[in-house]
């Protein structure tokens, strides 16, 4: 296993305060992104994320660190590994992501609201369970086996911190925007 760096919101703060230039990489959807952000993030979201690409793009030198920012920590934590994995390993990840930055008081940008893909994955799940019980007593039992499988789904998301359903909601035309000049746009 890659060991992960980390930097509290606090300290971040302080390093972005002490003058130095810092890069700060979102990789929520963007969607989410759009929402609410640090307001000096960049986003490529985890799913469409080419570290080699993102070195090759970054204004500042490749000894300065690339911070790493999602909702919560756990998608940047993927980000920091495929970034270790493609052999740039001055990544750090911000402890509590985006959540824990607002709490800290850093600048954040906020726009039209949106429901996270997290809460995307209770509805749908809890939705398809509820259904394959409905159908398992209405229609036949053997229906009850789509409960099954979305609840076989939710532990091994649990067991491996990696989201099936998560990834395929990411790619939902909700969770998609064009962006321009003036920033995300549903289309």
């Amino acid at each position: 296993m890659i060991q992960l760096t980390t930097i509290s919101p606090q300290a971040l703060a302080e390093v972005r305060a002490s003058g130095r230039a810092i890069d700060v990489l979102d990789v929520r959807t963007p969607v989410e992104f759009r929402g609410l952000h640090l307001a000096f993030a960049r986003n490529v979201p985890l799913d469409q994320l080419d570290p080699q690409a993102v070195m090759e793009a970054r204004s500042g030198g490749q000894d300065e660190p690339l911070y790493i920012v999602c909702l919560s920590g756990s998608r940047g934590e993927k980000a920091c590994e495929q970034f270790r994995r493609a052999g740039f390993p001055n990544v750090v990840n911000v402890e509590g992501g985006t959540t824990a930055c607002e709490q800290a008081g850093l600048p954040m940008t906020r726009g039209q609201a949106t429901m996270s893909l997290e809460r995307q994955v209770r509805i749908v799940a809890g939705s398809l369970v509820v259904s394959g019980v409905i159908l398992g007593w209405l229609v036949h039992p053997a229906c009850t086996g789509l409960s099954a499988f979305v609840g076989a789904g939710l532990v091994f998301a649990g067991i491996t911190d990696s989201c099936g359903m998560g990834m395929i909601l990411a790619r939902m035309p909700w969770n998609q925007c064009s962006q321009d000049a003036t920033g995300c746009h549903v289309p």
